[in-house]
């Protein structure tokens, strides 16, 4: 998989489109034209609480609204019938076919918030989550799902972090979980060189490593800002800084700040992978198949589509179809939404 991700650093400059387009532009997931809420609820009612749930109904309206078109109409369920639309798929579908239905009723936030919830409670930390979710999401879409954390639990996510995680690996999840990263559009190019030498002297010059430096400058810079430092890196080294952050970290700091260099070469690309791995092998991780379609279903998935296709010659629709089936996989085929 590093072959792939270094062929991907030829396209490093040429910025993804999804990772600062708004909802619904790099989805399959998009808001319905002539969009009737009343009708969605009647539709939802009949096929709940109808003899047997009618399941095509439910995936046909969950996956052809907008996420605010699915408040409206969760909003509109609870004013008519005092039930919570969310609670009444629990109820009545069960398994990976009920994670995925919940996950597209909630607001994309509360599943983030929800997920992080979860990685972060009981014994151990599920550290796998915490790094896709905060290596991959906007300074906007982090204040909404921190918002949405502090709503459903009574604490921040920087005081459930603090005391979950430590050392240098959490001082960087807690510095993405602050969302402030520089957005800034523009590159400069100085900066980058900048920021790779420094990069350099901190890793593979220097006898030990500041892991310091590398966190300052993968938490802090923009991703078109990390794109050129990627490429910039090639000027002084004759690793990838991708190889040389898998060559002087380890464990999770390692996988977090290789997460963030994947992300800022392109954010589909990651997820492709992702998904890659969730279906390779005897047994499918279901839990993250599901995570990763239900996230990404309105933001980029024409891109995370795209880029599956170019990296593994085959389509993520046929991986889906050949790894899982019911109505789970028709679920899930309808957020891939083509054969493509």
């Amino acid at each position: 998989m590093a072959d792939l991700w270094e062929e991907l650093q030829s396209v490093a400059n040429a910025a993804p489109a999804s990772f600062a387009a708004a909802p619904g532009e790099r989805g399959t997931i998009k808001a319905k034209a002539n969009f009737n809420v009343s009708e969605d609820v009647a539709a939802l009612r009949k096929a709940i609480e109808g003899v047997g749930t009618n399941e095509k109904t439910l995936i046909e309206i969950l996956t052809h609204r907008s996420s605010s078109q699915k408040q409206e109409i969760a909003k509109a369920y609870r004013e008519t019938t005092k039930r919570i639309l969310a609670n009444d798929l629990k109820g009545e579908t069960h398994g990976n076919f009920e994670k995925v239905l919940v996950g597209l009723a909630r607001p994309l936030a509360v599943n983030d918030a929800e997920w992080l919830h979860e990685a972060l409670k009981g014994a151990g930390t599920d550290n796998n989550i915490l790094i896709e979710i905060l290596s991959s999401r906007t300074n906007k879409q982090i204040k909404e799902l921190s918002a949405a954390y502090a709503e459903e639990t009574k604490k921040t996510l920087t005081q459930a972090l603090k005391t979950e995680v430590s050392g240098h690996y959490g001082k960087a999840i807690i510095l993405l979980a602050e969302g402030a990263r520089d957005e800034n559009p523009s590159v400069n190019v100085d900066k980058a060189r900048e920021d790779a030498q420094a990069l350099y002297q901190a890793g593979e010059k220097k006898l030990g490593t500041d892991e310091s430096k590398f966190i300052e400058i993968l938490c802090k810079r923009s991703f078109p800002q990390l794109r050129q430092t990627i490429l910039e890196y090639k000027n002084f080294s004759k690793n990838t800084l991708q190889k040389s952050i898998e060559k002087e970290m380890s464990g999770n700091l390692e996988e977090l700040l290789v997460s963030i260099v994947k992300c800022a070469i392109s954010t589909p690309a990651y997820f492709a992978e992702k998904l890659n791995k969730s279906m390779k092998g005897a047994g499918t991780d279901e839990t993250t198949l599901t995570r990763v379609m239900v996230s990404r279903g309105e933001v980029d998935m024409l891109d995370i589509r795209a880029e599956y296709k170019t990296l593994y010659k085959s389509s993520l629709y046929k991986a889906i179809s050949s790894d899982v089936s019911g109505d789970y996989a028709d679920c899930l085929k309808m957020i891939c939404g083509g054969d493509d």
